[in-house]
């Protein structure tokens, strides 16, 4: 007989040691996010290409910040964006975010599980995100999803952009990998 693991609170979540790992609260469980050197250094070209029109509009956040999902998974993505009005005062609360961001950018390794990347896209969509990008470093490419069934697929030449979201942002694909 397989024993049941705990079911972990958000409270129990936090209170975890930090291990240098990237973790999600999933199901109940602490799920490890694979991350590494090339993960980060993607991460922050895709902040600073977010940078100048994101922090007017409202705030950038890199993977150590947690989003509450609807049915009450941590997600924490890679890079997101929240606009300001979302936050009482505009600025953003000291612990979790409630539901999901307006932006969700997943930056996807060859080992991560595509039913766990499709559930992902949903639960945030579902938690009320207008975008979730997922960037595939060895592809080179971005597939922009504006609903949990409905996505395109962006090319190194391909402009991203965003305009219902970041008015006025857009860069070529090619410029995340250069």
């Amino acid at each position: 007989m397989v024993e049941a693991r705990p079911w972990l609170s958000e409270e129990e979540f936090l209170a975890l040691p930090d291990d240098g790992r990237k973790y999600e609260l999933v199901d109940g469980e602490a799920q490890e996010v694979p991350t590494g050197a090339k993960h980060g250094d993607l991460a922050i070209t895709l902040i600073l290409l977010l940078a100048g029109i994101g922090r007017r509009l409202g705030r950038i956040f890199d993977s150590s910040t947690g989003f509450r999902m609807a049915g009450g998974n941590i997600r924490s993505p890679d890079v997101s964006y929240v606009r300001r009005d979302r936050f009482p005062e505009g600025e953003p609360p000291i612990g979790f975010v409630d539901g999901a961001p307006d932006l969700a950018i997943e930056i996807i390794s060859l080992s991560e599980d595509r039913r766990d990347m499709a559930r992902k896209v949903r639960e945030y969509f579902t938690a009320g995100a207008e975008q979730v990008w997922q960037v595939f470093p060895e592809m080179r490419q971005v597939v922009v999803f504006t609903a949990p069934d409905e996505s395109r697929v962006l090319g190194e030449s391909d402009v991203l952009e965003a305009p219902d979201i970041l008015p006025g942002f857009s860069f070529r694909v090619s410029e995340i990998f250069e």
